[in-house]
């Protein structure tokens, strides 16, 4: 799909995707800042590898063996304002966690000297990548982060233990959801029971203060294979649909009302064969494991894209995953193509489609809604969006509460020892949702949604609930 036009038309909402700076380590001399100190590559980046005091030059280091890329350049690139310890929300509650900083760039510049381990705390970070959009140099701290631990699990972390088996459950939930589904009501009640808290939270370390996921008694692929598939043909306006682990397994409701909204706008919806996107074992270190998960997903979203289609996600974790963290981390064939034609799906709506139009008519019932941004959402340029969105729509109030993160960052606050901290972190945004009118929560993170609940008791809705109810209903 083309891109809009330089002028849209008045009526539509015009969004500016936030885009990462490539890690090449260069300083761009149109936008105010300094030309690069550098000589350049053929490739544009700047040459590390040259001193430009030395004519004879030196050869580059390697630093973490078996990486697809060399970070040296972002972490020399940190200048140590400590803006990203700063926003580190496990770091303000965690007195034993070292920061982003440290578990970054200057893990990178200590592994130089080739005799130092990645140290452990690497496995407290959360993943949330609050430092990626902090840090003011784009240094490219979650990749660092991702690489370190990914090389702390498989050389130093035992299989055996209990924390390895932890988390390659929680980080390989696909697998235990597709178990789970077989028989939903059975997995439910059991899920349900005291001894399985109990077991779960003394055996493996899996919090039992959390109420478990439940799983849905039809999945959303279910119902799309009993629906027929699409119900629009349209190949000019077509969009893949990375429907993700939870909106499959646990809120097909999501996926259902992604599908209609879209069909409501003549989008022809297409459901490609897909795996997790690799999001919970990046944050667990099992980087084989998103490989493999990745090597399937890029490789059936390429061929989508092949034939016309953008990638649409309904969880910002996905698109997170499918835009930034695929290219950083491997290099499989298409790679590049998914990551630069995937989008959130309101995101999507709000550039391409008239939402502020469509919208006008509205009158839903009157309801107030208390909105998180997820982090992985503000790491895109989202964070406002469900706000924008729905604000000319009468009967609907959308109360931003505020920008703290939601403390469970996917798997962290499932972690037994990090609860208390997953708590912690979340409670001003509690606090906030509890001050808003009504009892009605707001979020695209399916996990940010399961702590809102856990933390206040409301029920939550995804924007794309909202927007199909706003349009359909």
């Amino acid at each position: 799909m083309t891109e809009p036009d330089a002028d849209p038309d008045p009526g539509v909402l015009s969004v500016d995707r936030d885009v990462r700076p490539p890690n090449d380590g260069s300083h761009a001399g149109e936008n105010g800042r300094s030309d690069p100190p550098h000589p350049r590559r053929p490739d544009g980046g700047a040459r590390r590898d040259v001193d430009p005091l030395d004519p004879e030059g030196y050869d580059p280091v390697d630093v973490f063996e078996g990486g697809d890329l060399d970070l040296r350049a972002g972490a020399d690139d940190c200048y140590k304002c400590s803006t990203c310890d700063t926003a580190c929300p496990v770091a303000a509650v965690d007195d034993s966690f070292p920061g982003p900083k440290f578990q970054g760039p200057e893990q990178w510049r200590l592994k130089r000297k080739g005799d130092a381990d990645v140290d452990g705390s690497i496995t407290d970070c959360s993943n949330c990548m609050r430092c990626d959009d902090a840090c003011p140099a784009s240094v490219p701290l979650s990749q660092m982060h991702n690489e370190a631990r990914g090389e702390y699990v498989d050389e130093r972390m035992p299989t055996l233990s209990r924390t390895y088996v932890r988390n390659r459950i929680l980080a390989n939930y696909r697998t235990v959801a597709a178990l789970a589904s077989r028989a939903p009501r059975l997995s439910n009640a059991v899920a349900g029971l005291g001894v399985t808290k109990w077991v779960g939270e003394h055996l493996l370390g899996i919090t039992g203060e959390r109420e478990l996921p439940e799983f849905a008694t039809e999945t959303f692929r279910s119902w799309w294979r009993e629906r027929g598939g699409a119900a629009v043909e349209n190949p000019d306006k077509r969009v893949a649909y990375f429907h993700g682990c939870y909106a499959n397994y646990n809120t097909p409701e999501v996926g259902k009302a992604m599908v209609r909204v879209f069909e409501r706008f003549g989008y022809e919806v297409l459901v490609p064969p897909q795996r997790c996107s690799g999001t919970p074992m990046f944050a667990n270190g099992m980087l084989a494991d998103a490989r493999r998960e990745a090597e399937t997903n890029v490789a059936e979203l390429a061929d989508a894209i092949a034939d016309g289609a953008d990638v649409v996600a309904c969880c910002t974790s996905c698109s997170m995953a499918l835009r930034q963290e695929y290219p950083e981390l491997f290099d499989i064939e298409g790679i590049d193509d998914v990551a630069e034609n995937t989008y959130e799906a309101l995101e999507y709506l709000r550039i391409y489609e008239d939402l502020e139009g469509a919208l006008a008519g509205a009158d839903l019932e009157e309801t107030a809604y208390a909105y998180h941004a997820p982090c992985h959402a503000r790491n895109q340029g989202l964070a406002r969006q469900a706000i924008e969105t729905f604000r000319p729509v009468a009967g609907i109030e959308v109360e931003d509460v505020g920008e703290s993160c939601s403390g469970i960052s996917g798997t962290y606050g499932w972690k037994a020892e990090k609860y208390d901290y997953s708590m912690e972190i979340g409670a001003e945004m509690f606090e906030h949702m509890e001050a808003v009118d009504g009892e009605l929560g707001l979020t695209e993170c399916p996990t940010c949604a399961m702590q809102m609940e856990h933390g206040t008791g409301y029920e939550i809705r995804h924007p794309l609930e909202v927007l199909e109810a706003a349009l359909l209903e």
